[in-house]
């Protein structure tokens, strides 16, 4: 990328929503002499020198107290709520699924501003998940993505159950397909959660394949990792 034209700072307080190619043009060259509010700054000060390992550790951490019920809760007060509305530098990227039993921030005991959250049914990298992420790293700052699935997932299920769904399900269940056909070929004891494991494998391939994360990776800037998140007990597994 153009450092000139792509600067962390210039863009950071445009995190809060998505932008389209032609859209983040015109906003690039219309706010590089712009300097960035001082609450914006120090938020990205605060991760701008974690490490991918270290990102994975806090994550891991939070996740540890969201098990042991000794939740801390962080910046999610008033004032984190204000400094967040200036800009943000999230330290971790989620590609998770959409079950409403998987809240990313409270698993992972973290606050406003900390996360950038991709969430779609099957934990799938659609190339939307996948331009997301790449803005959530590349341009917000973010060390890790951490790809993750979860304990009797439904989008898995109905791809093994297989048969004819209604609407846009369909599209889901065929970029599930991959992994629930590699999960044939290695059969665990549960069925299920071999299958779910596999596509949430798959999914991290398919972000490596990208060419700006995979550039950020070789320049240890970035780690994408599997998950597997168990919805009795609250813990995430790492997978890879």
């Amino acid at each position: 990328m153009n450092n000139t034209a792509l600067s962390r700072r210039n863009l950071i307080q445009y995190g809060g929503g998505f932008l389209g190619t032609s859209l983040m043009a015109t906003v690039i060259g219309s706010q590089l002499e712009k300097s960035q509010p001082a609450v914006a700054q120090d938020i990205i000060v605060q991760n701008k020198d974690i490490t991918p390992d270290q990102a994975l550790t806090k994550l891991m951490a939070g996740n540890a107290r969201f098990v042991a019920q000794k939740r801390i809760t962080p910046n999610q007060a008033k004032e984190r709520l204000l400094e967040v509305a200036e800009g943000q530098a999230p330290f971790a990227a989620l590609l998770s699924c959409a079950d409403s039993r998987v809240p990313a921030e409270i698993v992972f005991d973290q606050g406003l501003g900390d996360l950038f959250v991709c969430r779609v049914a099957g934990n799938i990298a659609t190339s939307e998940q996948i331009g997301s992420l790449e803005f959530g790293t590349a341009v917000l700052g973010a060390k890790l993505i951490v790809v993750m699935g979860h304990t009797a997932c439904g989008a898995v299920k109905a791809t093994i159950e297989g048969g004819r769904l209604p609407g846009q399900i369909g599209s889901i269940i065929d970029n599930i397909q991959v992994g629930v056909e590699r999960a044939r070929n290695n059969p665990g004891t549960d069925k299920l959660a071999t299958a779910i494991k596999a596509n949430t494998s798959y999914q991290v391939e398919l972000l490596k394949r990208s060419a700006l994360l995979g550039d950020l990776i070789d320049k240890k800037q970035l780690k994408i990792v599997a998950a597997y998140y168990d919805l009795n007990t609250g813990k995430v597994e790492l997978l890879s």
